[in-house]
C-alpha cells in the first residue's frame, strides 16, 4: 500500500513551541511576503490489520515540520545571495526524512510544489534523478469525426462532439521531464528553457486554432484528447536534451485527461 500526506507551509520563521492552528491552509503561515510551498510525502508499507493504518499521518506531519521545513529554511537563508534551486532543496531533505520515517513506512516519493503549476519530484530507486512538471494552457476548437464513417455512425459514436462547426476547450497540458541536476548549477532544467520549448513547439502551434483545419498534426488524425496528448509528446520528445521527456498529460476538461509516456 502507498500513502501520501500533503503538508502546506511557508518558510517564514516561527516562535518556539508554537503549534499549527490551520494546517489545511498551511503552517507556518506568514503575515509577510515569504516563499510558500507544498510538500507531498509518499510512503509504502503493509497496512496493520488491527488499526487499518500503514502509519499515523501525524508522524509524517511531524517529520516534515520538525526536519524538512527547518532544513529548507536554513538552505534558503544560506543561499539567498546565490539562490538555492528547488532541485537542491529537494535533494537536501531526502536522507534526513528517510531517517525519521515511522517503522514499516518506506519513503518512496517526495513532491515539492513551488507553485500550483510547477512541481519537483524525487522517486526512490534513482536517488540522483529529479523530475520537473510544469503546467500550460491553450484554447482550441476541434471536431471529432471520422471521414470513413457515415454521418449517422459519427453521431452515434461522438454525439454532439461531431458538430460540423466544432466546439472548444481550454486544454491544460502538464509536461514532465527528468534527469540528474547539473553538478555545477544544481539545476535539472531552467524553467525559462522548459517554457520556451513548450511554447514554441506546442502552445504557439495549437492555441486559438481549429485543430482539424489549422494544424497538420490532425489533418488525417481525429483530434481526441488521446491523440492530442500523443501529438504533443511527439513534438516535445528529444527537445530537452540532455534532460528526458517523461510524461505528457492533457486535461480536456477538469474531469477528463489523457496521459502518455511514449
Amino acid at each position: 500500500m502507498e500513502l501520501t500526506r500533503e503538508v502546506r507551509f511557508s518558510l517564514t520563521e516561527v516562535a518556539a513551541n508554537t503549534k499549527p492552528r490551520n494546517s489545511w491552509a498551511g503552517w507556518p503561515a506568514s503575515d509577510r511576503l515569504a516563499p510558500y510551498l507544498l510538500l507531498r510525502v509518499t510512503v509504502r508499507g503493509v497496512v496493520d490489520r488491527r488499526t487499518g493504518y500503514l502509519c499515523n499521518i501525524v508522524t509524517l506531519d511531524r517529520a516534515v515540520r520538525d526536519v524538512a521545513i527547518p532544513l529548507m529554511r536554513e538552505t534558503n537563508q544560506r543561499d539567498l545571495a546565490n539562490g538555492a534551486t528547488h532541485e537542491e532543496v529537494l535533494r537536501h531533505i531526502i536522507r534526513p526524512l528517510e531517517d525519521v520515517m515511522p517503522e514499516g513506512a518506506e519513503l518512496i516519493r517526495l513532491e515539492l510544489r513551488a507553485t500550483p503549476f510547477l512541481a519537483y519530484t524525487w522517486n526512490k530507486g534513482n536517488s540522483e534523478m529529479v523530475q520537473i512538471t510544469q503546467s500550460f494552457e491553450f484554447a482550441a476548437a476541434h471536431r471529432l469525426h471520422c471521414a470513413d464513417l457515415s454521418d449517422e455512425e459519427n453521431r452515434r459514436i461522438f454525439g454532439k462532439c461531431t458538430n460540423p462547426n466544432g466546439h472548444g476547450h481550454n486544454y491544460v497540458v502538464e509536461v514532465t521531464v527528468g534527469g540528474e541536476p547539473d553538478a555545477k548549477s544544481g539545476m535539472l532544467l531552467g524553467v525559462d528553457r522548459l517554457e520556451r520549448i513548450v511554447n514554441e513547439r506546442v502552445i504557439d502551434v495549437f492555441d486559438h486554432k481549429h485543430l482539424n483545419l489549422d494544424c497538420a498534426d490532425f489533418a488525417e488524425t481525429n483530434p481526441s484528447v488521446e491523440n492530442i496528448t500523443r501529438a504533443i509528446w511527439n513534438r516535445l520528445n528529444g527537445a530537452f536534451d540532455p534532460v528526458t521527456l517523461k510524461k505528457v498529460r492533457v486535461y480536456e476538461t477538469p474531469k477528463t485527461y489523457a496521459e502518455y509516456c511514449g
